[in-house]
């Protein structure tokens, strides 16, 4: 279960997330590297990953032109991360150039298409243009980026059996928005507790703030990893 449990390092300096990741890093597998700590430190926050012996998730979210994205993955793999992610939404080219770049590379990088934001609803994705509910917009998104060559997606607990109905076992599923049960929901629109993602076919959950802000860290991990355990043990 470790390897299937990510710690989103939101953290605003290195010294604070090396803390925060080494307090979890025996119950971690992958520790996700986002925008404020990777602008704030840079390569250095990638690092981490070897310090502590856990793979990196680098959260950049990239969407740009093919070129500087392909490059962009090509200097990702070198630095050491395991899982990079950008938008479907940049459309097939971009996607593509990446996907071969990443292959080209040899350094095992994944690349994960976010879909739609867990922040958003129907209401947030008409505010920009697009009439589809948040469902069949990330379904759009999810087989456009697997058709040319992505590895696997980023989606909300609420869409991830359909993309693995729809997308089969190989596909890597990556679902943020993971909350105990109980938890607060904070900023988040579509959220799930471990138990419901794994069973419906997440590979990778993603927790942050249920972790980082719980009075002791380390037994709020490992309560996740005891949830995640039996979800998988009992069936559905």
């Amino acid at each position: 279960m470790r390897d299937r449990l990510a710690f989103a390092l939101d953290y605003p300096t290195l010294a604070e997330a090396s803390a925060g990741a080494a307090q979890v890093a025996e119950l971690v597998g992958v520790l996700k590297v986002g925008l404020e700590l990777f602008v704030a430190e840079g390569p250095a926050a990638v690092k981490l990953g070897a310090q502590l012996g856990s793979r990196i998730f680098l959260d950049l979210k990239l969407h740009d032109i093919p070129e500087t994205v392909e490059r962009a993955v090509a200097t990702a793999g070198q630095l050491g991360a395991s899982y990079l992610t950008l938008h479907g939404a940049g459309g097939p080219r971009m996607l593509q150039a990446a996907a071969e770049r990443a292959d080209r590379e040899g350094a095992g990088l994944k690349l994960l298409a976010v879909t739609v934001l867990t922040s958003l609803d129907a209401s947030d994705l008409q505010a920009v243009g697009v009439s589809a509910p948040p469902a069949e917009q990330v379904l759009r998104l999810g087989k456009l980026a697997r058709s040319v060559g992505i590895h696997g997606l980023v989606c909300s607990t609420a869409e991830v059996a359909a993309l693995r109905q729809a997308l089969g076992p190989e596909a890597i599923l990556v679902t943020p928005g993971i909350r105990p049960a109980g938890a607060a929901v904070g900023d988040q629109k579509r959220v799930g507790t471990p138990a419901s993602a794994l069973r419906d076919g997440s590979s990778l959950l993603v927790v942050g703030r249920p972790i980082r802000d719980a009075a002791d860290p380390v037994a709020a991990a490992r309560s996740i990893l005891t949830e995640m355990s039996g979800a998988l043990a009992t069936p559905a």
